[in-house]
């Protein structure tokens, strides 16, 4: 049997294999946050389909840290019961579920915001809506928000929780000197700029304690000008399993970063697979706990390849997953053709629409 479906674990986490779901904004939920029926169909289909370990789209721990339309939220205590009905729909169908925790900082939609942007420090910022340098009390808030969202999430029985540190997002901001210009003890060098994540991580982790996984999505690189660099990043990494992190998801870029672009889009070849598979095996001579690896995996080859030579624990898949949620399912039964998904980029514009996102070009390859 491929060590792709072996049983592992991580914390207290049992996971049937080493396939994991990687968040996926999905613009399903209701316009304050709230599950919906759609929603836990998407995370059911996904269980049904063999992944062994789900990752929810990013739900917003604070309303001015909401980042896209109808995008699951864990701020308040009211919307327990719907997480809570999906984290038991995925556990019916036997999977793992894990809440990804999120604020967008300086990437917070215009046209959904509730209060202003908060940013790390003075930034011309990525939109016309003004933003608002973080004060020590905003990030104690921030800080605190995100705790709280840990606790929501355990007390509505998911199997852990993963903090959102990557794409340019806040924390992410936090952590590349292209956004960070503070000059007290939040920035300068990478153990300041990296103080509120370890602020954050260990806020949840208190708040949901050692026995609970609680795991981080960071960038190996933000692959711009000033930004976050490997060096640093592995430093962060090492710094969190120091403390008692239990996984590390590996991802890279910003959300306005085009230099990834050609990576992301067309991945028609093996080679153009695992885009950060250099920057993983960097992190694996430093850092022991287990490394999930996402980035253009479409080949069980390829994903095999990673794991048995050590590159990663994990195989993270989004796109894919979109257009094929029982892929898993067909790889374990022998059908090892390469996943369907073109790369394209076309689901994501549906969920703008209301729609919710969904393989468009699968949709019109059907109707021909």
């Amino acid at each position: 049997m491929s060590r792709l479906f072996e049983k592992t674990k991580i914390n207290s986490m049992e996971l049937s294999n080493r396939f994991v779901r990687s968040a996926t904004w999905e613009g399903l939920a209701e316009e304050d946050g709230a599950v919906t029926q759609k929603l836990i169909d998407t995370m059911t289909t996904l269980a049904k389909g063999g992944v062994g370990m789900i990752i929810t789209g990013h739900a917003y721990v604070s309303p001015e840290g909401q980042a896209t339309p109808r995008q699951l939220g864990a701020y308040k205590d009211e919307l327990v019961k719907g997480l809570g009905e999906m984290a038991g729909a995925v556990h019916d169908c036997g999977g793992k579920i894990v809440l990804q925790l999120a604020h967008a900082g300086n990437f917070a939609a215009e046209q959904i915001i509730k209060n202003t942007p908060l940013v790390p420090s003075n930034f011309e910022g990525l939109a016309k809506t003004p933003r608002r340098e973080a004060a020590d009390e905003d990030i104690s808030n921030t800080v605190l928000a995100f705790a709280n969202a840990a606790a929501r999430a355990k007390s509505s029985g998911f199997d852990g929780v993963e903090i959102h540190s990557a794409h340019g997002y806040f924390l992410s901001q936090f952590l590349s000197p292209a956004f960070n210009r503070r000059n007290d003890e939040f920035g300068g060098d990478i153990k300041n700029r990296s103080r509120i994540v370890l602020d954050v991580y260990q806020a949840v982790r208190k708040a949901v304690g050692n026995d609970f996984p609680v795991m981080i999505k960071i960038n190996c690189q933000d692959f711009e000008k000033n930004g976050l660099s490997l060096e640093d990043a592995v430093a962060v990494g090492k710094m969190l399993a120091d403390e008692g992190l239990d996984a590390i998801e590996l991802s890279g870029g910003l959300l306005t970063s085009m230099k990834l672009s050609p990576s992301r889009a067309g991945i028609k070849s093996q080679d153009k697979e695992a885009y950060f598979r250099e920057e993983a095996k960097e992190f694996k001579k430093e850092i022991d706990i287990p490394l999930i690896l996402v980035g253009g995996m479409r080949s069980f080859e390829v994903a095999e390849q990673m794991i048995n030579n050590g590159t990663a624990d994990y195989i993270s898949m989004s796109r894919p997953l979109i257009r094929e949620p029982d892929l898993i399912k067909r790889w374990k039964e022998g059908d090892l053709r390469k996943a369907e998904c073109k790369s394209d980029n076309l689901c994501f514009k549906p969920g703008f629409e209301g729609s919710g996102i969904y393989c468009v070009t699968k949709e019109r390859e059907e109707a021909k």
